[in-house]
């Protein structure tokens, strides 16, 4: 799954087609490693993500916006003085790098035309979004590395830009064929390794494709490569590049059932080949034939269609994590404190079984204890509840009457250690339920306002402290809503505040509700509306959207409790999102939810 140079070239093919003569409208930057320029043409307005997020950098085409800080940061404000209006000249790719230049013409202060750029480099953890003067200077960047952090090359203002060259790979796009066979023959390891090993811009999934196509095992050595392999292996090298000059891409992605597993800018015919389908694919209504091992490929009409269904909600997932690792760290060191405690409570509570076993001991010494002699060490009696004889240990210094008095006593402390114990581990289970369920909303959690919610019940139950004159936050989230496929609405909670809400504020008495069994997961509530029953088809789609919204989601297959609201009762005191129910249905069912229409 990688965001390599022959991906890169589609993007810029399609950005060029879209953008080239565009003026930039809006300069925003929703995250502190992000960009998304909207651009006005005379057929409309696009929007471009450009993102140097270390874990998961991206540029493509999007029609979503996103929210921005109220703030600009001091780069957007930057970029707005000197792009604001501009006119995009150029987009470019150098060879197969993973690098995009967008060339901006603007008037400046006087009035005279000026020529900027903003290079974006996708190279992971160090990827970066710089601004370049018309002289290939440094004016700034989205993350200032300075020669602390590398040695390499500096990223500062006032520093010349180049690209670092860390690795010596020669460029696929002008490589003749007996620079490609010395260059493969220098690397005595498998032939797919070798390819991308020594060419900038082809990846491991590309290369195995090329050595697919060649009729060559990727796996096969370098030394084992007769003439005709190396020379087949080249023509498809050639056949690629020159699909690139002519911006024939396929984007496509590459599935295992329903899992996405590779994607590529060219058609990956090592996982099937494609095919008209009745389904219809996001692009092309092509779809390919499952192979034997269950892959098959959909393909695209624009990479950046395909980058977005590919990562927006992975980017989505990743943004969010970010920003509630405070949350999780709370939640995680209360979470851990409360099962110490609960370990420590029951190993306690094992140290009273014997509680009963010292009673007896003393009422039997109470009966039997005139028969001991002096200075016994024990003594064996029937033990009238069994019928069988036990020993009863004696200190020989006290009187039977005082033995059993010292067993009457240890029972007392041990029954009243029970008793108490019995009380606290009840609390101290309940307090590790409501966290793990806080733990799994925040999983569920895909916006900063669904934070807010979590954090104010954190706060609420201790675990933050509010800051004195602090105001309780306008809470603007709002539950999952889907409609089943018979058209029945569906409410999913998003954390304890909104399954309570649903629960008992939106669902009426024969609305049905859903739940899954014994682990924390979300309250699903079908609305009845007009109708007397619900079709089977909407039961298991609510039942799929309680395991999906649950901890169990991962699990192949998840129990789930339904039954009407009416007989769900939140108990006084209860925590929030905490209810009992004592009579109930169940089905067993996977979390799978893609079918099911949500309203957004």
């Amino acid at each position: 799954m990688a965001f390599d140079g022959v991906t890169i070239a589609n993007v810029v093919s399609e950005l060029k087609k879209e953008l080239v003569g565009g003026r930039l409208y809006k300069i925003a930057q929703p995250e502190e490693d992000e960009l998304l320029l909207t651009i006005k043409q005379p057929t409309g307005q696009r929007r471009l993500l450009l993102s140097a997020s270390a874990s998961l950098p991206l540029v493509y085409l999007t029609d979503t916006n996103k929210p921005s800080p109220l703030t600009a940061p001091n780069f957007c404000m930057l970029l707005r003085k000197h792009l604001q209006n501009g006119r995009i000249t150029d987009i470019s790719q150098p060879g197969l790098e993973r690098i995009v230049r967008i060339q901006i013409e603007h008037l400046d202060e006087m009035g005279d035309l000026c020529h900027k750029s903003l290079v974006v480099e996708i190279m992971g953890k160090h990827s970066n979004i710089i601004f370049c003067d018309q002289d290939n200077v440094i004016i700034d960047s989205i993350k200032r590395v300075s020669a602390a952090v590398s040695s390499l090359r500096e990223v500062l203002p006032g520093k010349p830009y180049f690209i670092a060259q860390t690795q010596e790979k020669l460029d696929a796009l002008t490589c003749p064929y007996q620079a490609f066979r010395q260059a493969l023959a220098a690397k005595p390891q498998p032939a797919f390794k070798a390819l991308y090993g020594s060419f900038t811009g082809i990846s491991p999934i590309l290369a195995q494709e090329l050595c697919h196509e060649a009729g060559i095992d990727g796996e096969r050595p370098t030394a084992a490569l007769e003439e005709d392999d190396t020379r087949r292996l080249y023509e498809k090298l050639s056949h690629m590049v020159e699909r690139i000059r002519q911006d024939q891409f396929v984007p496509t992605i590459a599935y295992q059932g329903k899992k996405p597993v590779e994607f590529a800018a060219i058609p990956l015919t090592l996982y099937g080949h494609s095919r008209p389908t009745d389904q219809g694919a996001p692009a092309h209504g092509l779809s390919a034939a499952p192979n034997d091992s269950g892959y098959h490929t959909v393909p695209y009409n624009s990479m950046s269609a395909l980058l977005e269904n590919y990562y927006a909600e992975k980017n989505t997932l990743t943004r969010i994590r970010q920003k509630s690792s405070d949350l999780r760290r709370i939640v995680q060191t209360a979470l851990e404190r409360n099962i110490k405690k609960y370990d420590l409570q029951m190993r306690q509570i094992r140290d009273t079984e014997k509680r009963d076993t010292y009673r007896i001991y003393g009422e039997l010494l109470n009966t039997y204890g005139y028969s001991a002699a002096p200075g016994s060490r024990s003594l064996e009696a029937l033990n009238y509840y069994t019928g069988e004889n036990v020993v009863i240990p004696l200190d020989p210094t006290l009187s039977p009457t005082d033995n059993a008095k010292k067993y009457f006593e240890k029972y007392g402390k041990m029954k009243r250690t029970y008793e108490a114990l019995s009380e606290l581990t009840l609390e101290v289970q309940s307090e590790i339920a409501h966290l793990e369920s806080i733990s799994t909303a925040l999983d569920i959690a895909l916006y900063e306002e669904d934070l807010a919610q979590i954090k104010d019940e954190l706060t609420e139950s201790g675990y933050i402290r509010r800051k004195g004159g602090s105001k309780k936050q306008k809470i603007t989230s709002k539950p999952f809503h889907y409609i089943s496929s018979d058209g029945f609405h569906i409410y999913v909670g998003k954390n304890n505040y909104q399954n309570d809400q649903i629960t008992f504020q939106m669902a009426t008495g024969n609305d049905w509700w859903f739940h899954a069994k014994q682990i924390p997961g979300s309250h699903v509530v079908v609305k009845l509306g007009n109708a007397t029953e619900l079709p089977d088809r909407t039961f298991e789609e609510a039942a799929r959207l309680a395991a999906y919204y649950s901890k169990g989601r991962d699990q192949e297959k998840v129990e789930i409790d339904y039954i009407q609201k009416k007989h769900v009762k939140k108990p006084g005191g209860g925590k929030p999102g905490f209810v009992v129910y004592y009579t109930n249905y169940s089905m067993t069912i996977d979390s799978d939810i893609s079918g099911i229409q949500q309203v957004l």
